[in-house]
């Protein structure tokens, strides 16, 4: 199962890390986030000794999804060094968002 990414952790797990981070940004009521959700965790299963590949639940973790500027969901960001270097905001296909991934890789 993708990493649960909270206020508690969020250090530790995404700042913390040398290796590449996938945010999903998402929340229980949303529809597309639930489309997208068996995508991410095909990611966190294929290239979870690779990456960092995480779920953050905006109505638990208010202030990451503000730090992170995020006003629709699903919002996926990429990050590489602490930094956002991509991003996808949407129900998109996982080729997509593998090679976005990849590209950091």
């Amino acid at each position: 199962m993708a990493l649960e990414i909270t206020e508690k952790n969020f250090d530790e797990l995404v700042v913390n890390t040398d290796k590449p981070v996938v945010l999903d940004f998402w929340a229980v009521w949303c529809g597309p986030c639930r489309m997208i959700a068996p995508l991410i965790e095909e990611m966190h299963n294929e290239y979870g000794d690779k990456a960092v590949i995480g779920k953050v639940d905006v109505d638990s973790n208010n202030s990451i999804a503000v730090k992170y500027g995020i006003r629709n969901i699903p919002t996926i960001l990429f990050l590489k060094d602490g930094e956002v270097v991509d991003k996808v905001v949407g129900a998109v296909p996982k080729a997509t968002l593998t090679a976005k991934l990849d590209a950091l890789l």
